[in-house]
């Protein structure tokens, strides 16, 4: 599983620190960083698909949200058990914490 989410954080990480550091023009002198080089490639985007290209990064944004949704529901799942212990552990400490008389 921490493979799995090595490869799933990676291309998030690479994508999304180009594309804030690009759109801000923080370029550290090279060209692929740069907000001329971001429009360039959104536009490219946007002619090969049809669309405007603002809308681009936006859509990108809500698959990486599902993937990232999809991804945690398989941990949740493989880790199911251990998450219904602690799970009780909380709502008994809790329980045990609202019925205790106070002093």
């Amino acid at each position: 599983m921490r493979y799995i989410l090595a490869l799933w954080a990676t291309p998030l990480v690479l994508f999304w620190g180009w594309y804030f550091l690009s759109v801000n023009d923080v370029n550290f002198g090279s060209l692929y960083m740069s907000r001329a080089f971001n429009l360039a490639i959104f536009d490219l985007y946007g002619q090969l698909l049809g669309m405007d290209p603002a809308t681009i990064p936006w859509m990108m944004g809500k698959a990486f949200i599902i993937d990232t949704l999809i991804l945690l529901a398989i941990w949740a799942f493989r880790r199911r058990k251990v998450i219904a212990e602690k799970a009780r552990a909380l709502r008994a400490r809790y329980s045990s914490a609202e019925s205790a008389p106070s002093v």
